[in-house]
């Protein structure tokens, strides 16, 4: 696979497969992606992956906690004002995605109990979250994205899916607690890894992509 391939093939999978993953792929992904761009070199991530007993631990530890309610962000998701077309790209996917699962907008208790399904890593059989050190600002963050964006490449190369979740920073504690992060670093966001269940008709959805011309401008070329 190259890497137009991977970029091309790469998706949010939001129902996987129960199939065991190879541990040494995992290993060699993450250990791979490190070669990500990093400002300074400073190369800021910190990794966890999950799988196994501890997996299911984790689930467990979710289904309870779902029941009562989320804790406080340690940052925004998104932005608290949200213009066009920004609003727009994150309305459509929405309406996309739970077009194909048949939830209509009226169905307010259908949406929210699928969304609960982030919080069991819709069945993969991996789980990987990164953190940061508090001291660092947004052009770390962006070293992360990078990171990330590394991580899903070469999954995809090792036959692998993955959503990436920001959804997790709603659990800040829980997680940190789940992981024995220190005080001093603090949760970014969790990733799904696995095979793609084709039945599942999230997976169905492919979300759409501005056209070049609304986002880039070309001069002297």
């Amino acid at each position: 696979m190259n890497v137009s391939e991977a970029v091309a093939s790469r998706r949010s999978v939001r129902g996987f497969r129960p199939d065991p993953v190879d541990g040494e792929a995992i290993r060699r992904v993450v250990e791979r992606a490190a070669r990500a761009p990093s400002g300074g070199n400073l190369q800021p991530w910190h990794i966890d992956v999950v799988g196994g007993a501890d997996l299911d631990r984790l689930r467990a530890i979710m289904r309870e906690r779902l029941k009562g309610g989320s804790e406080t962000p340690e940052y925004a998701i998104y932005p608290a004002v949200l213009d066009d077309p920004y609003r727009g790209y994150r309305f459509q996917v929405g309406e996309d995605l739970y077009g194909a699962l048949g939830i209509p907008r009226a169905d307010k208790a259908g949406r929210m109990g699928w969304f609960a399904r982030n919080f069991a890593f819709f069945g993969a059989p991996v789980a990987l979250f990164t953190s940061v050190a508090r001291t660092m600002g947004p052009p770390q963050w962006s070293d992360l994205g990078m990171y990330l964006q590394t991580v899903m490449l070469l999954l995809r190369e090792e036959g692998l899916d993955s959503c990436a979740q920001e959804c997790w920073a709603i659990y800040p504690r829980t997680i940190g607690d789940f992981l024995g992060l220190p005080e001093g670093r603090m949760l970014f966001c969790g990733m799904a890894i696995g095979y793609a269940d084709d039945a599942d008709p999230a997976n169905a959805m492919r979300s759409t992509r501005a056209a070049v011309g609304d986002f880039a401008t070309f001069r002297g070329i």
